[in-house]
């Protein structure tokens, strides 16, 4: 399939997944310039979708809920993309202070964040392909490599996100980060339990389980 086909399909599995603010917020922010950079940008680079996260919802220094433009996941690498207009970011210094502090504050918590300014993708694409295909030489040449697809999307979601919170993720936690149903992430957790993957964890003398632990290597293929 082409980039139109491949992009509705993509869009419309992120909207089914979400709901509430996060659901309104994607409606909102995949306009002109967001959809610019999948078409003129991401789909020449990459020529997929897979990892790739529209209005990805994080947390600021303060606890507010933030969405950045895109977000990229490769194994344990994330990857921020943020489309930079003018007339909303340039023009409004207290505007343009937050998204310098938004940008840094994510560095802090572990992201790459890339800066792509609207006007230079209008007018001269060719350059911001050519750097970022550069800039993402090394996770390109992961993604393309071929152990990629020993697991599930979903398996290697949920390992990555145990990667993040320490190896432990608790089912009704995970289900809201990813955007999944929680009888979704318990079946595919129980799924990796049995792989060797993750390891049940039981609570007191009743025996039920809340929580599993990834048992696997930080540096797996399998996250990939």
């Amino acid at each position: 399939m082409g980039f139109e086909a491949e992009h509705e399909i993509w869009l419309q599995e992120h909207m089914k997944r979400r709901t509430g603010e996060r659901l309104d917020a994607l409606r909102r922010g995949h306009g002109y310039g967001n959809r610019l950079f999948v078409e003129r940008i991401w789909w020449p680079l990459v020529g997929h979708f897979d990892g790739l996260h529209p209005e990805y919802e994080v947390k600021d220094w303060r606890g507010r809920s933030y969405y950045a433009d895109f977000m990229w996941e490769v194994g344990t690498v994330r990857i921020v993309f943020e489309i930079m207009d003018y007339g909303s970011h340039g023009t409004d210094r207290t505007k343009y202070r937050m998204d310098l502090n938004r940008g840094l504050f994510l560095q802090s918590q572990g992201f790459l964040i890339y800066y792509i300014a609207l006007d230079e993708m209008k007018e001269n694409p060719s350059f911001i392909l050519s750097s970022l295909r550069s800039i993402l030489a090394p996770y390109l040449s992961v993604v393309e490599g071929g152990a990629l697809r020993a697991f599930s999307k979903i398996e290697r979601d949920l390992m990555r996100a145990a990667v993040r919170h320490d190896r432990v993720i608790r089912p009704t936690e995970v289900a809201r980060e990813l955007e999944l149903h929680p009888m979704t992430v318990i079946k595919y957790c129980r799924i990796l339990t049995a792989k060797g993957k993750f390891r049940a964890i039981a609570k007191g003398s009743s025996g039920r389980i809340t929580s599993y632990e990834y048992v696997g290597s930080l540096l797996s293929p399998d996250l990939v």
